[in-house]
């Protein structure tokens, strides 16, 4: 468990954070960018878990967590250092916490369950419906900005490519969960395309 004793430190004041394996870097680096916009999209599932039933909240609750061990294996590079904990600088961090195939697989099992309790799909789903809905739907399309995200960082340098799966099957769990609860796809608010003209 992490203990905070000091919740300022000063550290950033000159528009630069510490990467987990001790490396500086400035805060609108891509790789901080990535992780920032997980912590985004958990946000977005905290404010959706004030309005689903149980099941949904306890399946967020676990996504929660998964996405704060996310932002860890996003937090230290692949090749990184991992001075914090007395490894010497210059040598590969061992240890680091990084998603594992197992959480992405949950996902998938999650998804197929709730998927077969649904109505087909006739059209594009806009976002809304039920408020859980509707937040699951802002926490889809920020976990797709992540996504794109940690895709350009992939092609910058190393990262572990369970990160990438989870974000993709992240948002689709949300999109599914979301139609689950627009009362199994009842609600669901249907694209109309040109409805307008």
């Amino acid at each position: 468990m992490v203990r905070l004793t000091r919740i300022y430190t000063r550290g950033g004041d000159a528009g630069e954070t510490s990467l987990g394996d001790g490396a500086r870097v400035p805060k609108h680096a891509l790789r901080v960018a990535a992780y920032g916009t997980v912590d985004e999209a958990n946000a977005a599932i905290g404010i959706a878990r004030l309005h689903t039933d149980p099941a949904a909240d306890e399946m967020l609750g676990r996504i929660q967590n998964d996405l704060f061990d996310l932002g860890a294996d996003l937090c230290t590079p692949e090749d990184g250092q991992r001075s914090p904990t007395g490894h010497p600088r210059g040598q590969k961090a061992h240890g680091v916490l990084r998603i594992a195939a197992a959480q992405v697989e949950r996902l998938e099992r999650e998804i197929d369950a709730m998927n077969v309790t649904l109505r087909p799909v006739d059209s594009f789903i806009l976002p809304g419906g039920t408020p859980a809905a509707a937040h699951l739907h802002l926490a889809r399309t920020i976990t797709r900005r992540a996504e794109r995200l940690v895709s350009e960082l992939a092609g910058s340098e190393p990262i572990n490519p369970e990160a990438l799966k989870y974000l993709n099957r992240l948002s689709d769990h949300l999109f599914v969960l979301g139609r689950r609860l627009n009362d199994g796809g009842a609600l669901d608010v249907l694209w109309r395309p040109g409805a307008n003209r």
